[in-house]
């Protein structure tokens, strides 16, 4: 396993993609519509920055701005075996916002645990 991307929530994904692509010097990889969301994914030395925005002001992104502000939303890891790791993720005692894997951004298949499990940090596992 390894770190595929951080995901960031925001409320301008256009200001903050202008900002990253010159700061880094990073390359759009993916953009897309997502269950309510903008997403898009940059390039950065081939691990992924995905900035996330809610398009209609509802959902679990919403919500998380809401609460918490703009920011650092999840850390994701990329696994060969998604149903592998969340089972490891039971064995462990950690709280599995996802019992099986769903559908997800760039159609990858994901799977989340949840932040009191975990540091407080929200982890998606992604399978490519």
């Amino acid at each position: 396993m390894h770190l595929d991307h951080t995901g960031l929530a925001t409320t301008d994904l256009d200001s903050l993609l202008f900002c990253f692509e010159d700061l880094l010097e990073a390359d759009v990889a993916h953009e897309e519509l997502f269950d309510g969301m903008r997403i898009a994914f940059l390039d950065v030395g081939g691990d992924y920055l995905e900035l996330i925005e809610p398009v209609d002001g509802e959902g679990a992104i919403a919500g998380y701005l809401d609460a918490n502000g703009p920011g650092i939303h999840h850390l994701a890891f990329a696994t060969d075996d998604i149903e592998a790791a969340l089972e490891r993720a039971r064995e462990q005692g950690i709280e599995l916002i996802d019992e099986e894997p769903r559908d997800g951004a760039w159609g990858h298949d994901v799977a989340f645990l949840h932040p009191k499990s975990t540091g407080g940090m929200l982890v998606e596992f992604v399978e490519h």
